[in-house]
């Protein structure tokens, strides 16, 4: 199942959420900023009284993502520790050169298990 869930700005960045394999894959086109940063956020943490006894799996595909900057290296440490806190994870995939550039400059990808494709991700 997709759900598609825009963030008040279309234009700046869509999120689609599908589940493979029981792992969450939230799947992101536009830009990354201040601007979306709730919606990122709301995006990647697992919904709220979900006490299903689940451990929170989460493949970000960051395909369609051309622009990230401080904000959401910032979402994606407190999802990250959120996550592992549950026993769960997050995994990152298919960043374009530019992201990689960033992920790489702050060390995220030292945190973070960044992957070059979704199907890698999904396997690790």
């Amino acid at each position: 199942m997709t759900d598609i869930s825009p963030t008040g700005r279309p234009e700046r960045l869509s999120i689609a959420h599908s589940t493979v394999d029981g792992i969450r894959v939230v799947t992101l086109h536009g830009d990354i900023d201040h601007d979306v940063k709730d919606a990122l956020t709301n995006a990647l943490l697992p919904e709220d009284g979900a006490d299903d006894g689940s451990v929170p799996r989460v493949v970000v595909d960051l395909g369609g993502v051309a622009f990230l900057d401080s904000t959401g290296i910032n979402v994606f440490v407190h999802v990250h520790h959120k996550v592992s806190a549950a026993r769960g994870w997050l995994r990152l995939a298919a960043a374009q050169e530019p992201v990689t550039r960033v992920v790489q400059l702050v060390g995220l990808d030292t945190v973070i298990a960044c992957h070059p494709t979704l199907e890698q991700a999904l396997r690790s």
